[in-house]
Formats: structure tokens, C-alpha cells, sequence
């Protein structure tokens, strides 16, 4: 409703600028409206995304609890403690050996948070729709 709104005002705006110019032979060709496209939203930013994504896994599956609890956000820092998060990525690593991400893909954008999916081959690593956040220009892990 809101963007049928703004579209209908930029094309009211539109019309009235152009109806007032002329081109430079003193003919007027009439108004020219022009609406923004609804089918191309502005492009999120996901710099680092991905980056972020890989360097979890990657420390998740070489046992480094100090840089995956460096890229866990704060919300989850204060669910899961170090020593929990030390137990789960010895256990990855005693079970499955090191991994890294084979597929990776931005689901959902929205400011500071975002949503994707990604795999390391072994089906029970898959993650769908796995939240992430932004924290001080960093992408953190945020699925606590």
C-alpha cells in the first residue's frame, strides 16, 4: 500500500516538473513520467557475509573455540558459554574432521540481519534459514 503510494506521488511529481519545461525549439513534447521499478529493490549489503559464514565453520571444525566464540553475537555469548561452545566443536572435529562450506547462499536480507543456507556435505551440518547479524560492522552468528 505504502510503496502503490509513493509511486503514484513520484509520477504526480514527475508530471508536474515535466509539464513545466519545454525542449530548446519551443515545441513541447508533452509529459514524459517515469515510475521507479518496482522489481529491482536496492541490493542489501552482505559484505562479509559469506566470509563470516566460512570462518565459523572452518575454526567450528578445527576445534579454535576462540575465533567461533569471537563470531558468535552477543545475544548468543550470553546463552552459550565458551566451555559449551569448546564441547560441541571437539566433538565435531573428533567425529567428522575438518569441514569447510561447499555451498553457501544469502536467503533473506533485512538492515543488520540476514538468513542463509549453507553445507559442508555431511547432511547433518546443513543449515537452512540460519540467522546472522551485524555488530559493529561485523556478521556474527546469531542462532542461539
Amino acid at each position: 500500500m505504502c510503496t502503490r503510494a509513493t509511486i503514484t506521488l513520484t509520477a504526480a511529481l514527475l508530471l508536474t516538473l515535466t509539464a513545466c519545461t519545454s525542449d530548446s525549439d519551443g515545441k513541447d513534447p508533452g509529459p514524459t513520467i517515469t515510475t521507479p521499478s518496482a522489481e529491482q529493490p536496492a541490493k542489501a549489503d552482505t559484505t562479509g557475509l559469506e566470509s563470516a559464514v566460512r570462518s565459523y565453520t572452518d575454526a567450528y571444525f578445527r576445534g579454535d573455540v576462540n575465533t567461533v566464540y569471537g563470531i558468535v553475537s552477543d545475544r548468543c555469548t550470553e546463552k552459550i558459554t565458551k566451555p559449551a561452545m569448546q564441547a560441541l566443536t571437539d566433538r565435531a572435529v573428533g567425529d567428522y574432521g575438518h569441514q569447510d562450506v561447499k555451498r553457501f547462499k544469502v536467503d533473506q536480507v533485512s538492515g543488520d540481519m540476514a538468513r542463509v543456507s549453507y553445507g559442508v556435505g555431511l547432511p547433518k551440518f546443513d543449515q537452512r534459514q540460519q540467522p546472522w547479524v551485524r555488530e559493529g560492522g561485523d556478521w556474527k552468528y546469531d542462532a542461539c
